[in-house]
This record gives C-alpha cells, sequence and structure tokens, in this order.
C-alpha cells in the first residue's frame, strides 16, 4: 500500500511539478506570455506521459515474460514428472504375468520415447534387455518350442509371444535415431520374427536364431550376426553393407537384390541360398561354403573368394565375377537366367509359409534343427 501511495506521489511530482522547472530551467530567467509558457509546460508534460508510459509498457512486458518463464518453468517440472511415473508405471507393466498387460507396457513406453527425446535411449534399452530376457537362444522354458525342433513347427513370433513381437517392432522403429550407437539383442530366439522394414543398423544379433524370419528391406548395415542362425530368413532388398556374418548359417535362405557390399561371411554357410541379383561388391566370403547357390544375376566384383566352396552353385552370364576368378574351375553350374524376381511374399505367408528340406547337412559345431 504505501509503495504504491509513494508510485503516485511520485508520478504527481513528475507530471505535475518537474514540467514547469524544466520550462523555467531553458528559459534561464527569460520571459514567457502565460499562454506560451502553458503550452511549453503541456508538451514538457507530453513528453514526460510517453516515456512514463513506454517504460510502463516494457516494465509489463518483462513482468508477463517473467510470469511466462515461471510458468513454463512449472509445467516443464509438472511434464518431467508425469513422463516419470508414465515410464515407471510402463515398466512395471512388463513385468506382469498378463499377456495384454505386458503389451499395454511396451506400447506405453513406445510412446513415452516418441513424446521425449530424453527417454528414447532408455526405451531403446529396454527393447533390447526385453528381447533377451524372455526370448532366450536357445530356449529355456518347456513352453517354448525347442532348438530342435523343425521350424515348421514354430508358430510366428506374433503368435508365440506377441508382447516380444512388439518389443522387437518398437526397437526398429525407434532405433532410426541411433541412440544408443550398440545395441544388443545376441542370443535370442527370433524364430519367424516379424522385421519387415525394421531399422536395426550396428545392432549385435551374435547367435541369436532368426530362423524363417521376415527380414525383408531391413537396415541391417553394420549389424553384427556372427554365428547367426538366418536359416530359411526372407532377406530379400534388405541392406547389409559392412554387416559382419562371419560364420552364419544362412542355409536356404533368401537374400534376392539383397546389398551385401563390403560385408564379411567369412566362414559363413550359405548352402542353397539364393542370392539372385544381389550387390556383393568387396564383400569377403573367405572360407565360405556356398555350394548350390543361387548366383544368378549377382554382382561379385571384387569380392574375396579365398577358400570358398562353390560346388553346383547356379550362375548365369549375368554373374560377375573377381577379376582373375575362374568360376569353371570352382564347379559352378551355368544356367539361364531367371529374368525378372517375383514379388515378396506378404508377411503373413512369409512366416507361415513352410520352408522346405534342406539337402545339404549341417557343419560340424552349428546348431541343427530339423527342417
Amino acid at each position: 500500500m504505501l509503495a504504491a501511495l509513494a508510485v503516485i506521489v511520485l508520478l504527481g511530482v513528475v507530471l505535475l511539478v518537474l514540467p514547469g522547472l524544466m520550462v523555467d530551467h531553458d528559459l534561464a530567467g527569460g520571459r514567457l506570455a502565460a499562454a506560451d509558457r502553458l503550452n511549453a509546460v503541456n508538451n514538457v508534460r507530453a513528453t514526460l506521459l510517453q516515456t512514463v508510459g513506454g517504460a510502463v509498457v516494457l516494465f509489463g512486458a518483462y513482468a508477463t515474460w517473467r510470469q511466462l518463464r515461471v510458468s513454463q518453468d512449472g509445467l516443464n517440472a509438472t511434464r518431467e514428472g508425469n513422463i516419470t511415473d508414465r515410464f515407471s508405471r510402463a515398466v512395471d507393466q512388463l513385468g506382469s504375468d498378463k499377456l495384454d498387460v505386458r503389451i499395454g507396457g511396451v506400447y506405453a513406453l513406445w510412446r513415452i520415447a516418441d513424446h521425449s527425446d530424453r527417454d528414447r535411449e532408455a526405451v531403446v534399452s529396454i527393447m533390447a534387455a526385453y528381447l533377451r530376457t524372455h526370448l532366450p537362444w536357445p530356449p529355456q522354458e518347456s513352453a517354448v518350442p525347442a532348438a530342435d525342433v523343425s521350424v515348421n513347427s514354430v508358430p510366428p513370433l506374433e503368435t508365440r509371444a506377441a508382447d516380444a513381437q512388439t518389443a522387437l517392432t518398437c526397437l526398429g522403429v525407434l532405433y532410426q535415431e541411433r541412440r544408443p550407437e550398440w545395441l544388443n539383442v545376441s542370443l535370442t530366439d527370433l524364430r519367424r520374427a516379424d522385421c519387415d522394414g525394421l531399422w536395426l543398423r550396428g545392432v549385435n544379433f551374435d547367435g541369436a536364431c532368426l530362423e524363417a524370419a521376415s527380414v525383408y528391406q531391413v537396415n541391417l548395415s553394420e549389424a553384427s550376426l556372427i554365428a547367426a542362425n538366418l536359416r530359411h530368413a526372407e532377406l530379400g532388398t534388405s541392406v547389409l553393407r559392412r554387416a559382419r556374418c562371419l560364420r552364419a548359417d544362412l542355409r536356404g535362405a533368401r537374400l534376392v537384390k539383397a546389398d551385401l557390399r563390403s560385408a564379411d561371411f567369412s566362414g559363413a554357410d550359405l548352402r542353397e541360398a539364393n542370392l539372385r541379383k544381389v550387390r556383393a561388391q568387396a564383400a569377403v566370403f573367405v572360407g565360405a561354403d556356398l555350394r548350390l547357390a543361387d548366383l544368378r544375376g549377382c554382382d561379385l566384383t571384387d569380392t574375396d573368394l579365398r577358400e570358398a566352396r562353390l560346388e553346383g552353385a547356379l550362375t548365369s552370364d549375368l554373374t560377375i565375377w573377381p577379376t582373375g576368378f575362374d568360376a569353371r574351375t570352382a564347379g559352378v553350374v551355368v544356367t539361364a537366367d531367371p529374368g525378372i524376381e517375383p514379388d515378396n511374399l506378404l508377411p503373413a505367408a512369409a512366416l507361415t509359409r513352410r520352408v522346405p528340406l534342406l539337402q545339404s547337412q549341417p557343419t560340424h559345431g552349428s546348431s541343427a534343427s530339423a527342417n
């Protein structure tokens, strides 16, 4: 109250007394007619009023900005608190014994990651950990199809573990931001998983089982698939540039039009694999087994084929070999090019199809399962 009264008194002095004093000071003892002096005083008063008004406007703007800043800080704090509460509840849901509750928890975390960049890395890491703990390879629970059963007896992942399939999809969508830089999904049971269109660049799938999985148009650049089981997997048009596939089992896999440039398949088993029209420039197939593989239309420019086995592999006039490589001596079979490749199966059909029996037997030390 006193402060307001003081402000009023000060304004009164400024507007009523100060203009006259300023005019008298400027006159320096001179005289003006009463009317002229009044006009001069009013002009000074008007200028002072404009100055005071401007100051009031500036002060009001500053006060409003401060209020908005305080309000925004409060809203941010409330928002962070809400996100933390939602995050905690969603994580708790993942531990539920009810499937629908676990799926709800995955979607809740997914939504949080969509709206909070700060939580994206944590959510992606949680999804990876969820897959590792709920889908260990080899399987440890009696209710899960055993490692040695035919993949034709294994239901699609979305049927036998819908929560894990949702977590895998969430991971593959959110991981496009490349945070964290390295993700571990090794030693997981992803048989007949639906990975179509996901972004899995640089993910560690070492020792994982993706037998008969649908991995169509997936970005697996720089991914690690060392000793992974990819038998009968659908990898058509996927990108595996600089991927590490050492000792991977790709028997019967379909890699039509895939990008394998600079990938490392040293010691990999690619017998009966379909590699038609793949781009494999500068790839490494040292010691790889490519017997009975389909290499028609494959570009193997600058590829390292030292100690690779190619007996019975199908090739055509469109197959491009490394400079100096003698394909005839390697025992390949030259046949007609198949022409335009058929469209890929829809995911549902790809995941439920019965895979054919393989002619080739597993190599020593590989994980064998009935076909």
